[in-house]
C-alpha cells in the first residue's frame, strides 16, 4: 500500500512533465523489470523492497492509462470508458480466489507469476502504436509534437488533411497563428496549486470523499463477517456490490449529474453508518445485513465517482499530479481498514465514529464542487479557476446567481461605446419634428446661475 501511495504521487506528477504515453511506457518497463527481480529475489528484505517499487510502478500504469483514456474520449462516452476499468477490476477480483487455490501447485504459481509480465509487455507494444494525448500537447504549448500527433490521428482514421470536407490544414494554420514560432513549452506541477483558489479546494474535497469512501467500507464489511463467518460470503458480496455500483453510476450520473449523485452517495453512506452505529444492538440480523449492503454499495459508488469526478474537474496541465493526490488519499483510507484488521478490531468503535462523522461532513463539502456534466475538460489553470458551483435550487429569473467561489473580481459592465450610442440616439430623437409627445421648450430666458441670482437680488434690495 505504501508503494501505491508514492507511485500515485510521483508518477502522477511525471505524467505532467513527461507526458501520458511516456509515463505509461516507463511504468510498464519498470514493472516488468521489477517483476523479474521479484521472482529471482532470495532474501526477504530484497523481496519487500522490490514489491514496494513494483507497486509504485503499477500505480503509475493505472494513473497514466486512466488519464489518457479520458483525454482521448468525447464527453458523451467519457463515463462509459472510465467505468470499463471498474468492470475489469471487479472481474479480476472474482477470479482471485480461484487463482489463489490453484497457486498451491508449483507450475500454476510460475504461470501466475509470469503471465502478468507477458501482459504488460503486450501493453507496451500496443501503447507504442498510439500517439501522445493532443490535449496535453496543446495545453503545454508543444506545437511541433501536437501537429505530428494530429497528422498521425488523421492518417490512422483515414481522414486526409488536404480534403475539402476535412480542412485539417486550416486547423494547423490556426494553431500556427495562435502560437508563434518562438513559443516555448510550459510545464506545470502540483506545486502550482498554491497559487490557485478553486482548483486546490476541488482537489482537497475529492480527496476527502475518496478517503471516506474507501475507509468506511470496513465498517460495513465487519458486520457482514459477524452475520456469516464464511470468508467467501463477505468477499464475493463486496465484489458484487462493487459491480452494482459501477452499473448505478453508468445509469444515473449522465442524467442527474456528477455532483448530485456524489452528494446522494455521501448522504446514503452517512445515514447507513450512523444507523448501524446507533441501532445495531436494537436491530435484527436481516436489517443489519440490509444496511451493511446498502452502505457498502454507496460507499463504493462514492469512491469510484470521486476518482472519475476529479479527473474531469482538474486542469490538463496538472491532471496527473492532482489525480495522484486524490488516489493516494483513497489508498490511505484502505490502509486504515487494513490496520484495523491487523489489530484484531481493537478501536473499531472509534474508527466507526470518526468515519461516520466524516461522511456527514463530506455532504457539506460536496456542495462546493462544480458540475462537469456535458462540459469539456479544463485545460489551463485559468479554465480550472473559472469553474463555478451551480445553484443549489432553481432561482427566479429576476434574481442574480452569484458564484460561491469567486476567483477574480467581476468585470465592470461600463462600455463607453454603448453610452456614446445612447447619447447620439437621444439627440436624434430630440431633434425630430414629429414626436408622439412634443417637448415643450420654455419661452423665457434660461435659468440663471446661482451667482447671477444672488447679484440680481442684491441690486433689487439696494434699489428699494
Amino acid at each position: 500500500m505504501t508503494g501505491w501511495i508514492w507511485g500515485y504521487i510521483l508518477l502522477g506528477t511525471l505524467c505532467d512533465w513527461l507526458g501520458r504515453r511516456r509515463c505509461f511506457l516507463l511504468s510498464i518497463s519498470l514493472s516488468c523489470l521489477l517483476g523479474v527481480a521479484v521472482c529471482l529475489s532470495s532474501s526477504v528484505v530484497a523481496f519487500l523492497l522490490l514489491r514496494l517499487f513494483q507497486g509504485a510502478t503499477l500505480a503509475g500504469v493505472f494513473v497514466s492509462s486512466y488519464i489518457i483514456r479520458l483525454e482521448l474520449c468525447d464527453p458523451p462516452h467519457r463515463l462509459m470508458v472510465a467505468m470499463i476499468s471498474g468492470f475489469f477490476a471487479m472481474f479480476a477480483e472474482l477470479l482471485l480466489p480461484g487463482i489463489a487455490v490453484l497457486c498451491r501447485y508449483w507450475p500454476v504459481l510460475q504461470a501466475v507469476a509470469t503471465l502478468p509480465l507477458l501482459l504488460l509487455l503486450s501493453y507496451w507494444c500496443c501503447a507504442s502504436l498510439f500517439p501522445e494525448s493532443p490535449r496535453w500537447l496543446l495545453a503545454t504549448a508543444q506545437i511541433l509534437q501536437l501537429k505530428r500527433s494530429l497528422q498521425e490521428f488523421s492518417t490512422r482514421n483515414g481522414v486526409g488533411l488536404h480534403d475539402d470536407l476535412y480542412p485539417g490544414e486550416t486547423l494547423l494554420s490556426e494553431i500556427d497563428s495562435a502560437y508563434g514560432e518562438d513559443c516555448q513549452p510550459a510545464y506545470f506541477s502540483v506545486l502550482e496549486l498554491r497559487r490557485s483558489r478553486v482548483i486546490w479546494k476541488n482537489c482537497l474535497i475529492l480527496s476527502f470523499t475518496l478517503f471516506i469512501g474507501t475507509g468506511i467500507q470496513y465498517c460495513f464489511t465487519r458486520n457482514l463477517h459477524s452475520y456469516s463467518s464464511n470468508f467467501y460470503f463477505g468477499y464475493f458480496l463486496r465484489v458484487i456490490t462493487g459491480a452494482l455500483a459501477c452499473v448505478f453510476i453508468c445509469l444515473s450520473v449522465n442524467h442527474f449529474g456528477r455532483r448530485g449523485m456524489l452528494l446522494l452517495s455521501a448522504i446514503i453512506t452517512g445515514l447507513s453508518s450512523l444507523l448501524l452505529l446507533a441501532l445495531t444492538q436494537y436491530l435484527r440480523g436481516g436489517l443489519v445485513l440490509v444496511l451493511s449492503v446498502v452502505g457498502l454499495l454507496f460507499s463504493q459508488a462514492l469512491a469510484m465517482l470521486s476518482a472519475f469526478f476529479a479527473c474531469e474537474v482538474m486542469p490538463t496541465v496538472v491532471r496527473g499530479g492532482c489525480i495522484g493526490l486524490v488516489l493516494a488519499a483513497g489508498c490511505v483510507g484502505m490502509a486504515a481498514s487494513s490496520l484495523m484488521e491487523l489489530q484484531n478490531n481493537s478501536g473499531y468503535f472509534l474508527h466507526h465514529v470518526v468515519f461516520a462523522s466524516f461522511a456527514v461532513l463530506s455532504v457539506l463539502c460536496i456542495m462546493l464542487l462544480p458540475e462537469s456534466k456535458r462540459k469539456p475538460l479544463p485545460d489551463s489553470l485559468r479554465d480550472g479557476e473559472n469553474q463555478r458551483r451551480p445553484a443549489l435550487f432553481l432561482s427566479r429569473p429576476d434574481r442574480d446567481n452569484l458564484p460561491l467561489l469567486c476567483a477574480r473580481p467581476a468585470r465592470s459592465e461600463y462600455n463607453p461605446d454603448n453610452y456614446s450610442c445612447l447619447v447620439s440616439a437621444t439627440r436624434r430623437m430630440l431633434t425630430k419634428d414629429k414626436l408622439p409627445y412634443r417637448i415643450a421648450v420654455p419661452t423665457d430666458s434660461p435659468l440663471l446661475s446661482d451667482s447671477e441670482t444672488l447679484e440680481n437680488d442684491s441690486v433689487r434690495e439696494v434699489a428699494s
